[in-house]
């Protein structure tokens, strides 16, 4: 199951922090880590700060854009160290180990860092169905790039261990799958494509209601079965008859 938790670093500058980063992943028992567009690849630095987790940066998948990243996935978690205009869910770095695990044994699940500098980008962060931040020392929260892998990777490992031992003492139950953010992603554009259509939203202003729509349903986290319902809906709509207005 640790397989399906997916570390995903954006834009690194530094190919010391990649190294770094598989250390603190690999000593958690992790081992999944894409690169989105490193400024330079893995090279001997990474290898050496790596202080033995160089299978890791060996075995990583480097991707030209997050989308590429994230395919997949049915869960994505992104790391956040600063207020945003938009308000997102959030989680405390205990929950997020605990929906990792919980999430990463039906399909795999994202952990999102940004870059080292300016972390992620607003757009980036609306693609995240929740949002972690570290509770550190806010008169010095500075935290470098490996060091947040590795306390949220600890924290992984944390629910992890939980969870192995709750399984023991509980009997299985059947859990509703969440649909991967590829289809969460098309659903977003049906939306907005009947939204315009309707002449709900306005194609030369369309204002926030998309970001807006991307929060409500990040929060309500529908099922599979419940965006199919909702797919269905909006198909529904799309094919009423046109009424022409005298």
């Amino acid at each position: 199951m640790l397989h399906n938790i997916r570390v995903v670093l954006v834009e690194t500058s530094h190919t010391g922090n990649i190294g770094s980063a598989a250390r603190a992943m690999k000593t958690m028992g992790l081992s999944n880590l894409y690169l989105v567009n490193p400024l330079t690849k893995p090279d001997s630095q990474a290898i050496a700060l790596s202080a033995g987790a160089s299978d890791i940066i060996g075995n990583a998948t480097i991707v030209g854009s997050l989308d590429e990243a994230l395919a997949g996935c049915s869960l994505v978690v992104g790391t956040s160290a600063r207020s945003r205009t938009l308000p997102w869910p959030m989680l405390e770095p205990r929950e997020c180990g605990v929906k990792c695990v919980q999430e990463g044994e039906q399909a795999p699940v994202a952990l999102l860092f940004g870059r080292e500098r300016v972390g992620l980008t607003n757009d980036e962060l609306q693609k995240c169905h929740f949002h972690v931040v570290i509770p550190a020392n806010p008169q010095y929260s500075s935290l470098n790039l490996a060091m947040a892998v590795q306390i949220l990777a600890y924290e992984v490992r944390i629910a992890y261990l939980d969870h192995q031992q709750a399984a023991v003492q509980a009997p299985e139950h059947d859990v509703s799958p969440y649909p991967l953010v590829d289809e969460l992603e098309r659903f977003y554009q049906h939306l907005e494509q009947v939204l315009i259509q309707t002449g709900f939203i306005r194609q030369a202003h369309p204002g926030q209601v998309m970001n807006k729509l991307r929060r409500l349903f990040a929060r309500a986290r529908p099922e599979t079965q419940e965006l199919h319902i909702l797919r269905g809906i909006l198909t529904s709509i799309e094919h009423q008859p046109v009424t022409k207005k005298d």
